[in-house]
């Protein structure tokens, strides 16, 4: 049985079926060589135009899952995987080393328009609404990590519904709303905090604390940028990375 294309879903048709093909060919349902159905074929059976069924099939000759053959079609091709490193897991949202248990206080979750230079590090225009929420994480009933996250609204309004004191913001994105997080880019940064986030981390103001700024995508689309502080020096932030070979 074929697998849907969902128009209530906030992703981007070409993602969906670009999503849909890959894993056609990682269950090997698509093996080595084989050639892909036509771009009629796709149009018909996902009910989607020729322009989604291209721009789906660019993504995935673009990351080495398929090939054009001029006057032939498109063939499943060998995935070669560069010599370099990549992010393991799925992108949890942060680690710290020492501690597997949180607890999580939501201190904000609401829609707003992008101030400062948050339209710039989403990549939107300014205009653009944003989904913004504010948790506090605690361990030991100490105040840990604070976090800040931004959300072009577009991407996935019923993020506000749902309970992201007990839920990871990754694992809904991918596991109930199919929006795949394909790379993630990290920056890490020494930061004062304001009076504000001194009150909230129990710590004077202006001290120096360790700041991880991150920008999360979905293939081309940016979904999310994060900052989270950490007000402990107790704990450190962990990243694990594996070398693909």
């Amino acid at each position: 049985m074929e697998e849907l294309i969902h128009r209530d879903n906030p992703q981007k048709l070409y993602i969906q079926l670009s999503e849909i093909m890959k894993r056609k060919i990682e269950n090997k349902e698509w093996n080595l060589d084989f050639q892909i159905p036509t771009e009629d074929e796709l149009c018909k059976t996902y009910e989607v135009s020729r322009v989604t069924v291209r721009s789906a099939i660019s993504e995935l000759v673009k990351y080495g899952y398929l090939s054009r053959q001029q006057g032939k079609g498109t063939f499943v091709c060998k995935i070669i995987k560069p010599d370099e490193l990549t992010m393991l897991t799925s992108f949890r949202e942060f680690m710290l080393e020492g501690v597997t248990d949180f607890s999580t206080i939501v201190l904000a979750k609401t829609t707003t328009i992008p101030l400062d230079a948050l339209s710039t590090k989403l990549n939107i225009p300014s205009y653009e609404h944003i989904i913004y929420i504010k948790r506090l994480k605690t361990a030991d009933n100490k105040p840990v990590l604070l976090q800040e996250t931004y959300i072009p609204a577009y991407i996935c309004p019923q993020l506000l519904e749902e309970d992201i004191g007990n839920n990871s913001l990754y694992e809904l994105f991918e596991k109930k709303y199919g929006i795949l997080i394909t790379h993630v880019k990290n920056y890490f940064d020494i930061t004062h905090l304001n009076a504000e986030e001194g009150r909230t981390l129990g710590l004077p103001e202006n001290s120096p604390v360790l700041l991880l700024n991150q920008k999360l995508y979905s293939w081309e689309t940016q979904i999310m940028y994060a900052r989270t502080i950490n007000g402990s020096d107790r704990f450190k932030f962990g990243i694990d990375f594996q070398k693909t070979l």
